[in-house]
């Protein structure tokens, strides 16, 4: 299928002929992928479709209760520092951004009244500004108006380097401009072909002005809002315990008419992924659980109760390890695996590259992750045509030996390596949870037959993955010689997603570790490929890029992919959920209902002289 052939296909859509849905699936079976394919019918001024959910309830409350499980336990509530995905999905409760991905890709408004498009005006022909267009009579939790004032003002507030917002990146190269008090414009530097990143998904949610102004820049981190937030969404914030629990009640003033369906929500944090799962499909005690990270076994014996369902998302995240250049040992300018030094044997090609020949990537995917991942030599995955078409990979324990041989790592005595008097002896780190125990024991294994030694850690996931800045065992401190987790992409686009491989992205002190690349390794060449997908127009030609950056990271053997994964969660049979794999779980969480009422409601109901609120699907 060539240019002409698209071109075709989408005269088709807009002439009505042709559905969305055939026009993605005729792009599917030629290696374009769904969110691609969207993008490219929003180009061409064919309209986003709906939310993929079809939300049935005619007014809102009344559905009682709904309680998730968020095992890892937020931390903190303000968007613009959720290092973690568990901070990322607690803040969406409260906050929004003028849009968001749903899990065909689609661009759905949010605070915004419609998408940009070359049409209605939104999109410049030459790639260099957008203009969005404010939903109005939108109401801030306090009762305050939402207005482009917000929208300008977060974007100087996440911009400011010493705010130190993890979401710096995608608002630094940008200029917001308040055309009235419901329209703003976004000025590019240069031509941007993904337009659609600041005030977008989870990198794009609007922060009051009234509430966080005197907190900008190095006074960020004192704002009562990052723990008591005041937001536009569905919900009300109304207790919050760190690292425990969210206690939320429905907003009455909602922006979406009928939402939300239900009259309180709670996230409740602590314990592990089993008793996750096990609190909603065996026992039925919550509706929803997130992030089952389970052995599929486990998951299917659950799903045999009867009581719940797990949900199976396609998404762009990927389980890795990374394997630290600089010395996680040694302390310089006040931190630990500073970007100016060197890692005493990982610096070693040769190490680096023998360790990736000693991970059983079948073996992993088989026995622990079943359904819920595919075992992968390439950091992004999703969507397929920025996945890189050469990377392979290859368990070898033969071949690793070989390799330390050659470079020079002779055998101890103790069945160690070592040369110059430097062993192969490293910490591996990662969050308690059962399979990746599971996964570094199956690595320490394949090691110990190469003559590397490793010493298995674990870190409880809330503090793991927290952006704490006195703990010096969160991810991003790396104080570590290899680490393990899941990194997500949060829109079907992977530019931002491969920031984590660009040298001003850099965690350090000075960043208070928020900065994306966790690694601190950097190449020239991947920064500049980097800089050039940025501004190139041509889908192809910008893929191509992208993919060099990947490929740069994963042949140094510093990336070590394992796992492209599913977004996997539990929820109890009749909770009706919106789910996207480029956006946070609770991206949608308003649409969420019952598609059918709970013994308590049906009570409830048989004293109503209506039952408007119950369906069957």
């Amino acid at each position: 299928m060539d240019e002409n052939d698209i071109r075709g296909f989408i005269a088709k859509v807009k002439q009505g002929t042709l559905s969305r849905r055939s026009f993605i699936q005729a792009m599917g079976a030629v290696g374009i992928a769904a969110p691609l394919a969207s993008q490219i019918l929003l180009w061409n001024d064919v309209a986003m479709a709906d939310a993929t959910l079809a939300y049935k309830p005619t007014k809102a409350g009344g559905g009682g209760p709904l309680r998730m499980l968020v095992w890892q336990a937020p931390t903190l509530l303000n968007p613009h520092f959720a290092l973690g995905t568990k901070d990322q999905v607690a803040s969406r409760v409260f906050f929004e951004p003028l849009a968001g991905w749903d899990r065909e890709g689609n661009l759905i408004p949010c605070l915004a009244a419609e998408v940009p498009t070359k049409a209605n005006g939104g999109l410049s022909a030459d790639g260099t500004s957008v203009i969005w267009k404010l939903k109005q009579g939108v109401k801030w939790h306090d009762g305050k108006p939402f207005t482009a004032d917000d929208v300008v003002f977060t974007w100087a507030y996440a911009a400011d380097l010493a705010t130190a917002a993890y979401t710096t990146g995608s608002y630094q190269n940008i200029t917001v401009e308040k055309i009235d008090d419901y329209t703003v414009k976004v000025i590019f530097k240069a031509p941007t072909p993904f337009w659609a990143d600041p005030f977008v998904g989870s990198v794009g949610q609007i922060l009051p002005k009234h509430h966080f102004a005197d907190y900008a820049g190095a006074k960020s981190r004192d704002a009562p809002g990052n723990l008591k937030p005041v937001g536009t969404g569905p919900y009300k914030f109304v207790e919050f315990k760190p690292g425990d629990l969210v206690r939320a009640e429905r907003n009455p003033d909602y922006h979406v008419k009928n939402q939300p369906y239900f009259d309180t929500f709670e996230i409740k944090g602590g314990g592990d992924a089993v008793s996750a799962a096990r609190a909603v499909l065996q026992t039925g005690e919550y509706d929803y659980a997130w992030n089952l990270l389970v052995e599929d076994e486990i998951l299917k014996r659950m799903e045999a109760g009867g009581k719940g369902k797990v949900e199976f998302t396609t998404a762009g995240g990927v389980e890795f390890m990374i394997l630290n250049t600089t010395d996680p040992w040694t302390e310089v300018d006040g931190e630990r695996s500073n970007a100016k030094t060197k890692h005493p044997t990982l610096s070693d090609p040769a190490v680096r590259r023998a360790i990736n020949l000693l991970i059983d990537r079948d073996g992993i995917q088989k026995f622990i992750y079943g359904r819920a991942a595919v075992a992968t030599a390439s950091f992004v995955n999703q969507p397929t045509q920025f996945k890189s078409p050469k990377l392979a990979y290859e368990f070898n324990i033969d071949k690793a030996n070989k390799i330390l041989d050659v470079a020079g790592w002779k055998m101890g005595a103790d069945g160690i390596r070592e040369k110059d008097g430097k062993k192969l002896k490293y910490v591996f780190q990662t969050s308690t949870n059962a399979p990746r125990q599971k996964t570094q024991a199956i690595v320490k294994q394949a090691c110990q037959k190469a003559g590397i030694e490793i010493e298995l850690k674990s870190v409880t996931a809330s503090v793991f993955f927290s952006s704490d800045v006195g703990n010096p065992d969160t991810y991003s401190k790396f104080y570590c010689d290899m680490e393990m987790y899941n990194t997500t992409m949060p829109q079907p686009d992977p530019e931002r997603f491969l920031n984590q491989c660009v040298s001003w992205e850099i965690a350090s002190k000075d960043n208070k570790w928020l900065g994306r690349n966790v690694s601190r390794w950097s190449d020239p060449e991947a920064d500049k490929a980097y800089k050039a997908a940025q501004q190139e127009l041509d889908p192809v030609k910008r893929a191509a890029l992208l993919i060099k950056v990947n490929e740069i990271f994963c042949e140094a053997d510093v990336f070590l992919p394992l796992l492209s994964r599913y977004i996997v969660g539990g929820a109890v049979n009749n909770l009706m959920t919106d789910i996207s794999g480029w956006d946070v779980t609770t991206w949608n969480l308003g649409s969420w209902y019952r598609s059918r009422p709970t013994a308590h409601e049906h009570r409830a109901e048989l004293g109503c002289a209506t039952a408007s609120w119950i369906w069957t699907v």
